[in-house]
């Protein structure tokens, strides 16, 4: 069961994205070629009255073709006569961007829908506890170093140079428990700033733990009133961690904990194993992912495409095509070399194991 629920979440996250540019596209008349469900041999298709709607073999992944998008779409396409003015070209550069963007939007629209429901399904909200440390495990390693409960914890510097200035205790412990170097606690005691130096200890999960503990969280309750709230800014505090943690992989850290489909499969398994719930929550997180990732700045992806246009909105000419390209592929090459470089992590750590 767990590659079924595997192809699932991946399949409805990326379909909802691409019902996003087949929205915005089709709300400023560009011409859609088509839609698709998969990626591969075609096994259905139905012709709307433009767009043809197809089902591909292979379950992950999908694609809007839009009339302009590529330079050889009308070799793809020989038999359709696209009408003049309705390319993706052909359009005023801000309704490009806003195409560009839609994918984006669903995503995020996706994961808050998602939460929004998981609340109000729980009934509560466990809000973040601030940084402080609440209680110290005895000869626990943040007890040798000198910490103590009171201290108000204002940053943590790692080992590798990642500076985190917390706004919550989960902004700390989302990342020293993945750490195996050593941190320095920055905390505010009694007015005085202080400076602890901490190494965590693995447990028989391979966690590691600094011996510390949170403040006991508020817990708020849960209506159809509020969940939409809380639910955006759930939404903010997994965007922020994301942040980070896509800045320390820029850094060149935290590479060995980048995962790919592989890891993706395991996690989707393990959380459809707890219950619905657990597996709805993945695919909120993924979502969002799969929407933060998509901003980047690279040319092959939505974000890079903005920047693309507001470049030609700048120069006010369109870009050359050989450089247009170049950027393309390179890019395009860029993610690859990533994506099995992540697999190959993967792969390592089952083996590991």
């Amino acid at each position: 069961m767990g590659i079924i629920y595997f192809v699932l979440v991946l399949s409805a996250i990326i379909v909802i994205h691409e019902i996003g540019h087949l929205v915005a596209a089709k709300l400023f008349h560009v011409y859609c070629y088509e839609f698709s469900l998969g990626m591969g041999p075609k096994l259905f298709a139905y012709q709307g009255k433009e767009t043809k709607y197809t089902l591909r073999l292979i379950p992950i992944g999908g694609y809007v073709a839009m009339a302009g998008e590529q330079e050889d779409d009308m070799e793809l396409y020989p038999s359709i006569e696209v009408p003049a003015g309705r390319s993706i070209k052909s359009i005023a550069r801000w309704k490009r961007i806003i195409v560009m963007l839609a994918g984006v939007f669903m995503n995020f629209l996706m994961a808050w829908i998602i939460i929004s429901g998981i609340l109000m399904y729980s009934g509560g909200y466990v809000k973040d506890a601030p940084p402080v440390v609440a209680s110290v495990v005895e000869q626990g390693p943040a007890d040798v170093a000198g910490l103590q409960a009171g201290d108000v914890i204002k940053k943590v510097v790692f080992e590798d140079g990642t500076v985190i200035k917390p706004q919550s205790f989960t902004d700390i412990s989302l990342f020293t428990q993945m750490y195996d170097g050593k941190i320095t606690y920055t905390v505010s005691r009694n007015g005085e700033m202080l400076d602890f130096v901490v190494q965590g200890q693995p447990n028989k999960n391979g966690l590691y733990l600094v011996g510390i503990g949170s403040p006991t969280p508020e817990i708020v309750k849960i209506t159809p009133f509020n969940a939409g709230i809380y639910s955006f800014d759930y939404m903010v505090d997994m965007t922020r961690n994301i942040f980070k943690s896509l800045t320390r992989l820029v850094q060149g850290n935290g590479l060995d904990q980048l995962s790919g489909p592989v890891g993706i499969y395991e996690v989707t398994s393990q959380q459809a194993s707890k219950g619905l719930p657990d597996l709805l929550i993945l695919v909120a997180m993924l979502s969002l992912n799969v929407g933060i990732f998509n901003l980047l700045p690279l040319p092959v992806l939505d974000g890079g495409r903005v920047i693309l246009i507001l470049v030609e909105m700048v120069i006010r000419k369109p870009l050359n095509k050989k450089f247009e390209v170049g950027i393309m592929t390179a890019s395009m090459v860029l993610l690859l070399a990533l994506m099995v470089f992540a697999t190959w992590q993967d792969i390592t750590r089952i083996f590991i194991k």
